[in-house]
């Protein structure tokens, strides 16, 4: 089983700041997941930066929304 890490933010600053910003959300968690125990080897992180929009509303209870990280199991 594998674990892919998706980073995401809202769409506020520019394409390649929400990339990176992206990024280290993910690596965060991969970091926090790798302190419970969790093989480091078994995940691996991508960022969609505001790509990938959870909610598409342009308020700041939307924006929140799109501010996570996203799991994919495989």
């Amino acid at each position: 089983t594998s674990i892919i890490i998706e980073g995401h933010c809202d769409e506020r600053g520019t394409t390649e700041y929400n990339l990176a910003l992206g990024d280290r959300r993910a690596e965060s968690v991969k970091i926090f997941l790798t302190n419970l125990g969790l093989s480091v080897t078994r995940m691996t992180t991508i960022s969609y930066g505001e790509e990938k929009p959870l909610d598409p509303g342009l308020t700041e209870y939307a924006w929140s929304k799109n501010r996570r990280a996203h799991f994919i199991i495989e």
